[in-house]
């Protein structure tokens, strides 16, 4: 894998657990190896210099349409990120209200003022959030890469379908968490 550190940035899509009773995001769903390479990719972007952007949900009680499909979730300071990530000073969070990191958020105006031409993707649903977000971000022209072991699907289809979409109609590199390491080592 080859990767223009200065015009990259790790898109860290909801890789958040819930406080209280979220309906989502049960901390019992996503695996302790999932949870820990997504810490991984972090720890090697900040290592390396690259931006790291949480795209996180942060939806309106009683008015998000989402929460009329998925139940009550990732509410606007109701959710956390995983205890395993560790957050940089010089992080972004960008909060979102749909699918995309990019719908009516600032995330596109945010990679291009960082000079940023791919992002690399962890986090979940791989099926969904991460799938709709690298969608806007072809859209976008940007290049992407998916850390396959650092996403996760677990509501609706398959890890393997969604990471089947992502190559074949994204055009994403498909790579791991030690192949990510090794790239920016």
């Amino acid at each position: 894998m080859e990767l223009e550190k200065n015009a990259a940035a790790l898109l860290v899509i909801d890789a958040i657990e819930a406080v209280g009773a979220d309906s989502l995001y049960d901390p019992d769903a996503a695996t302790a190896a999932y949870r820990n390479a997504v810490a991984r990719a972090v720890a090697a972007c900040h290592a390396a210099g690259v931006p790291v952007i949480f795209c996180n949900d942060a939806h309106v009680r009683g008015l998000d349409r989402e929460l009329e499909l998925w139940g009550e979730h990732g509410i606007a300071g109701e959710s956390r990120i995983f205890s395993e990530v560790e957050v940089g000073e010089g992080d972004i969070v960008i909060p979102k209200r749909r699918y995309s990191g990019f719908f009516q958020t600032d995330l596109d105006l945010t990679l291009r003022e960082l000079g940023v031409t791919t992002v690399i993707a962890v986090g979940a649903d791989t099926n969904i959030c991460v799938l709709h977000t690298l969608a806007d971000a072809y859209f976008n022209n940007y290049a992407s890469v998916v850390v396959t072991d650092a996403t996760m699907t677990f509501l609706c289809g398959t890890q393997e379908g969604a990471l089947e979409h992502c190559e074949k109609c994204y055009g994403s590199q498909l790579v791991t968490v030690a192949e990510l390491e090794a790239a920016l080592a």
